[in-house]
């Protein structure tokens, strides 16, 4: 039986290959372990960096890492980039991410999330990692986000990938012709009961009682043979 760790692992997993299959703006190009623990992401989105020589300039390569500890969902995973990023929330060994991480989080929302940090559509100057750069965000929010392009994979790739094909439906029968409709075989109604006859009225003077029915004749017999005659 799986670990509640590995069965986190291979959600996570198969999460990934689902809902980044094709988009263009972030790939899986690495990955280590089975299920995996370590993985290596590629943004093709416009960020910033700062050149040598103190310039800050924009890039649209990216390379992220993400370990999955052994502490992990409870602890959040340890993502540091590979590539320079000038970023508040950015510094060279790691990403801060741990003040909204949560057991409850996809590795692939995280992903996103990160995405959208490097284009500047998220960023927290509160508590930063990178001063300079929290201060130069604070001073140039006109001029972000740097890419505002979505970053998440439009929801209906993200059914597509995991839905099956529809079924095909089978053709119509042909239609029977009228003339060699047959009809359904219904059940007989049972017999129904003889009920006793009832003899023809005949008019009557008031003056004289009404006589009782006639008790109902025997199965078989004739009941026109026992009809009243009033004199």
């Amino acid at each position: 039986m799986l670990s509640p760790r590995i069965r986190r692992l291979k959600l996570d997993h198969d999460s990934l290959l689902r809902r980044f299959s094709g988009w263009p703006l972030i790939r899986i190009v690495g990955s280590a372990g089975l299920p995996p623990e370590l993985y290596r992401f590629q943004y093709l989105v416009r960020g910033l960096y700062v050149a040598p020589d103190g310039a800050i300039l924009e890039r649209n390569d990216h390379l992220l890492e993400v370990n999955l500890s052994l502490g992990y969902p409870r602890r959040a995973p340890q993502c540091r980039m590979l590539t320079p990023v000038f970023h508040p929330n950015f510094d060279d060994s790691s990403v801060c991410i741990g003040d909204f991480w949560a057991a409850s989080e996809g590795l692939d929302d995280l992903i996103i999330r990160i995405g959208r940090m490097i284009s500047y559509q998220e960023y927290n100057t509160k508590s930063p990692l990178n001063g300079l750069a929290a201060k130069w965000a604070a001073q140039n929010s006109k001029l972000l986000p740097v890419d505002s392009r979505p970053i998440a994979p439009p929801l209906e790739q993200a059914e597509s990938s995991n839905v099956p094909p529809p079924p095909v439906e089978a053709p119509p029968p042909p239609p029977v012709p009228e003339a060699s409709a047959v009809p359904l075989p219904q059940a007989a109604p049972p017999p129904a009961e003889a009920a006793p006859a009832i003899p023809e009225a005949t008019a009557m003077p008031l003056s004289q009682p009404v006589p009782a029915p006639a008790p109902a004749a025997p199965a078989g017999e004739d009941p026109w043979g026992q009809k009243i005659v009033i004199p």
